[in-house]
Formats: structure tokens, sequence, C-alpha cells
């Protein structure tokens, strides 16, 4: 039994973040019934991160809608509404992240939900929060992270501001709303009552960079220094970064540049013996590297290096980590899908419980497929 059965949850939300969260707690057991616009549904369909096409929808939508339902309503519609609005008094979480102010003008903002079902938890998604001045902005990505100041810690020094290569505001905001439904369910277990759980894609990368906005508020205020030299971590010092070998590329994590020195027959780097120097001179120190180990493969610095537990590794592209048997025993890859024009192979959960990996093989819905199920089933 996964953790979660018997858990119903109401998902009105589109794109990323909310639908990586009601994934998550899909993949943990729950039921959730998504709720989309009769036709077109989740606008997340016709949104393409390649021009690969699976029944009709996009691969994003099917990676991240896979085990779920689908209800079709139209909110504007009062049979409709009355039908979700029914379906809403017997759930058990609801999540939306329509712009501020935009459920609430369809009857369904918190206040109307907990006087139907005063049990729910309600978990709200937004952009930047629901008050401030950039509160009606739109919520995406991209934006997020240029607003966050996120892209200022990526690339060299020379470059301009680099964008994370990931939907990192989307992710971790549906993580993080995870986190606030099950701290939610834990409450009402002991409370009876529901709750409201909000969360912002500023906020989520805002608390991402929890390490280095830390430093920056009791340093002074001082600005993120990128390396100008492989930059990897603009608050790290030297060794820190991935070089280039004579066949790939090797990963340098943190550790002594002398012991590094002794080790890869490197005079040179055993020249930097203050350990203030791996910060301040760390440019000067990757520029050592850089020309030192373009001479041999990673291979061979490897075997050097890792007998010695120097923290290093090579640096896959995804067909060598999917060739390799350590990606292998992870055992992260699943096939789902309902119906042979829609079969994917997809990641599983990460989530271990009691030793068990959690898979499903049921894939994303079409829009109102399970109309008539659910209407029998709840009596709508």
């Amino acid at each position: 039994m996964k953790p979660l059965e018997g858990v119903l949850i109401v998902d009105f939300s589109q794109f990323l973040s909310g639908p990586s969260a009601a994934l998550r707690m899909a993949d943990l057991g729950a039921r959730v019934i998504k709720i989309e616009r009769p036709g077109q549904g989740d606008l997340c369909r016709q949104l393409y991160i390649s021009n690969l096409c699976l029944d009709g929808d996009s691969t994003l939508f099917h990676s991240i809608n896979r085990n779920k339902q689908s209800y079709a309503a139209d909110l504007k519609n009062p049979d409709d509404l009355a039908r979700v609005r029914k379906l809403l008094a017997r759930a058990d979480v609801m999540i939306q992240n329509f712009r501020p102010g935009v459920i609430e003008k369809v009857g369904l903002g918190y206040d109307a939900v907990r006087a139907l079902n005063p049990r729910i938890v309600y978990a709200e998604v937004t952009g930047y929060g629901t008050t401030g001045p950039w509160r009606n902005k739109p919520g995406q990505d991209l934006l997020v992270q240029s607003l966050s100041g996120l892209p200022y810690l990526n690339g060299d020094a020379a470059q301009p501001p680099v964008p994370f290569g990931l939907a990192v505001a989307d992710m971790m905001a549906g993580a993080h709303l995870v986190q606030g439904i099950l701290a939610a369910l834990v409450r009402r277990g002991v409370t009876q009552l529901g709750g409201k759980v909000e969360v912002s894609l500023l906020e989520s990368t805002l608390d991402l960079q929890f390490e280095v906005l830390t430093t920056y508020l009791n340093d002074g205020g001082r600005a993120p220094e990128r390396s100008a030299v492989n930059n990897a971590h603009a608050y790290l010092g030297a060794p820190y970064g991935i070089y280039a070998t004579s066949d790939g590329y090797l990963a340098l994590a943190m550790g002594s540049v002398v012991r590094l020195g002794e080790l890869l027959g490197c005079p040179a780097l055993c020249a930097y013996i203050d350990p203030k120097s791996l910060f301040d001179q760390r440019d000067e120190i990757k520029a050592v590297l850089v020309h030192h180990l373009k001479h041999q493969t990673t291979q061979h610095w490897l075997d050097v290096l890792e007998p010695a537990d120097v923290w290093c590794a090579d640096v896959l592209t995804w067909d060598r980590l999917f060739a390799h048997d350590a990606f292998k025993a992870l055992d992260m890859v699943q096939t789902v899908g309902n119906r042979p024009e829609a079969t994917l192979r997809t990641t599983r959960c990460p989530v271990r419980i009691d030793g068990e990996v959690l898979t499903s093989a049921t894939g994303a819905p079409r829009v109102g497929e399970h109309n008539a199920e659910i209407d029998r089933e709840f009596g709508l």
C-alpha cells in the first residue's frame, strides 16, 4: 500500500508547478482528478520542449500528468461548476495556480471551498505571491529566474547572466507545495480541519538560493563574484569546476590545492598554501589546472585522484550515463501508457518507501477521459 492511498486530490493547475506537485502525490498513491477545460484542456498539452508529439499532446504533458484522471468542466457553466463543487465536497486536497483573483471570480476561492468542505487542504501556486507590485506579472519560469538574481550565479564572469537549464522555479515551487500539503494533512489528522497552503515561484527560487543569499546578507551585501575560469559556484574557491581533459571532462569539487598538485604532478599548485588563496586567487589556480589537465585522459586523472579520496567525477553525456551499470542499478526509467499510441518511457518517482521503488504504468489521460466514470462514482 502506498502511503497516500485513499487521498483524493482535485487539481485545477496547468503547466508545470502545480501538476508536478500533483504528480509526486500520485506517485505516492493519491488519486488525482485533473480538472480541464473541455476541448483544449491543460495548455501544457501544447507546450513543446522539443518537436516530439505523442497522441496529439506534448511529451512534456505526458511526462508530468501520468497517473492522473481527466475531468472536463467549463467553470463558467453553472451545471459544470455545480458538479465540480460536489466533487470538492468529497476531496482531501485542491490545487490551483490561477492568477490572483481569477479563482475567486468563479466561486472557488479558499473561503468558498472551505465552506463546502472544512477538511480540505487548499493549495495555491502563484508567480510572486498575492500581494505587492508584482502580483499580476506572468509567473513564467525564465521571468522568475531573472527577477530572483539566479542567472548571476551561472556562467563565467565575462558572460552575461545565464539562466538555469531547467524550469527550476516551477519544479522547486511544486516540491515546496507537496511539502506544505503533506504538513497540512498531518495537522488535519490531529485537528480534523484543513487549511490553506501557499507557495510562489519567486519565493521558491529565493529559497533555492538560501545558502548564497545568507552569505550575501551577512557579508556586507557583496555581490556574487563568478569565476572568470570554469565557474561552477560563484561563492566557492578553487579547484571547484569542470575541466577539459584530452578526451572529455573532469569535475573537481572542494579540496586541497596543494594535495592536488602533489597527486597530479603539478608543482605550480603547491605554492598556494594560504587557504584564502583558494578564493582570492581562484582564477589563477584554475588556469593552472586548465593547462595541466588537458594533457591526459579523464580516466587517467580519475585513476590518480579517486584512490586518494579526492572528490572528482567524470562528466557524462546522457548516452554514457544510461549505459553505465550504476545508472542501471537505480532502475530510474519506467514505461507508461494507457494505449499503444501514447506509450512513453520516462523517469519514475525518486522516493522509495520501505525499500520499494514506486512506479505506475498509467499514462496521461485524454481531455475528459474519465467524466462518465467520475460522474457515476460520485453521483455528479
